[in-house]
C-alpha cells in the first residue's frame, strides 16, 4: 500500500494523475483521497468477524484489486482490503490501475461499466472465488437511486461521502467476509 501511495504522491508532485485526465478536477479527487485513505489506514478498525473469517484461509489465493486514483469510492475501500489482506500470509495482494488493465477490468464489469474498485480474489489456480465493488450494497443502492432521479454528480459524491463515514468500513468488511465464508463452505 504505501508503494501505491507514495506513487500517486509523486504523480500529484507532476500535477498528475492515473489515467489520461490530469485535469485540475482529478487533481482534487485525487489529493482529497489519498487524505481519505491515510485516514482509513490509520483510524479504521477491522472486526473481529472481520479477523476470525480472514484467518479462516488456509489455502493460497490471489487479491487483485483494480483502482485508480482519482476515485472516490477506492478512497473509502482500499484501506479495509489492505487490512484484511494484511491478517494472513496465504493472501497476495496486487494493485492494478484499472485504465491499464482493461482486459481483466472487462471480465468483472458491473452493470456494464468498469466501475471500481473492484477486489478479485483467485485460488492457487487462478480460477476465481468471489470479486467485490465499487462500493458497498447500500451505499450502491444509494447511488443507483439518485443517478435515476438525475442528482447532480456533486451532490451524489456528498450523500456517498456521508455514507461511507458514518459506516466506517464496516459494510465492506461484512460483503467481503460473506464471499469469502461462501467460498469455505
Amino acid at each position: 500500500m504505501k508503494t501505491y501511495i507514495d506513487m500517486i504522491k509523486s504523480l500529484l508532485a507532476e500535477n498528475k494523475t492515473t489515467g489520461e485526465n490530469h485535469s485540475e478536477a482529478m487533481l482534487h479527487y485525487t489529493n482529497m483521497n489519498v487524505k481519505r485513505l491515510e485516514r482509513w489506514l490509520a483510524k479504521g478498525v477491522i472486526l473481529d468477524e472481520t479477523v476470525a473469517a480472514i484467518k479462516q484461509i488456509t489455502k493460497k489465493q490471489s487479491w487483485t484489486v483494480l483502482t485508480e486514483a482519482w476515485c472516490g469510492d477506492a478512497a473509502h475501500s482500499i484501506g479495509f482490503i489492505q487490512k484484511m489482506a494484511d491478517l494472513n500470509p496465504n493472501i497476495d495482494l496486487k494493485w492494478k490501475l484499472r485504465d491499464e488493465h482493461l482486459d481483466l477490468m472487462d471480465q468483472f464489469l458491473t452493470n456494464g461499466g468498469r466501475s471500481i474498485p473492484k477486489l478479485i480474489a483467485r485460488d492457487e489456480d487462478g480460477t476465481a472465488l468471489f470479486d467485490w465493488g465499487p462500493r458497498p450494497s447500500h451505499i450502491q443502492d444509494t447511488y443507483l437511486d439518485l443517478r435515476k432521479k438525475e442528482v447532480p454528480y456533486a451532490d451524489i459524491s456528498i450523500e456517498l461521502q456521508k455514507l461511507y463515514n458514518t459506516d466506517k468500513g464496516i459494510s465492506i468488511q461484512k460483503e467481503i467476509i460473506a464471499k469469502i465464508s461462501a467460498t469455505l463452505s
